[in-house]
């Protein structure tokens, strides 16, 4: 079922101090957590059970600071394709691009939007025009280079009612 389709999950204040916790550091261990909530490690395992079966949780991840990694160079990038038809094959072709870390289809003036992970300001210009539009099915990009990210964090499920 597409998440288009599926109910949404209601998660009560427990769900949501656990997932604030998860949120900070995912490696968290269940008893940690139990232990700051007041309640059992199996209330904790049972609770991340069915919020992962729900959906709700769908991974968890490591970051890396790509720039320590030699990655020092992040391009965001709006894609205008010739067909709107073929978005499908250039989603396979980005599939096969490592630089590529996010795809996003997007209203507005491009038909795709893409986050790009380079060396250099040079290994970009190799990557956008022996790689990149290369890519049949592209028309052409707009390169947008990140000077920083001043803010970078995930959801905040704060207080607030989630449907």
């Amino acid at each position: 079922m597409s998440s288009e389709t599926q109910p949404h999950y209601e998660i009560d204040s427990i769900d949501r101090r656990i997932l604030n916790i998860l949120l900070a550091n995912a490696r968290t261990p269940f008893l940690e957590i139990a232990r700051s909530l007041n309640v059992s490690g199996g209330t904790v395992h049972q609770r991340v059970d069915k919020l992962k079966e729900a959906g709700v949780i769908t991974g968890s991840t490591l970051k890396i600071n790509c720039e320590r990694i030699g990655l020092g160079v992040t391009v965001l990038l709006g894609i205008h394709l010739h067909q709107a038809q073929r978005i499908d094959e250039t989603i396979q072709a980005f599939k096969s691009l490592p630089e590529i870390v996010e795809a996003y289809y997007t209203t507005g003036n491009y038909a795709l939007f893409i986050k790009v992970h380079v060396s250099s300001i040079k290994a970009y210009h190799r990557f956008l025009i022996e790689r990149l539009q290369t890519i049949d099915a592209i028309r052409f990009t707009e390169s947008f280079i990140c000077l920083d990210v001043p803010i970078q964090r995930s959801v905040n499920l704060g207080h607030q009612k989630l449907y």
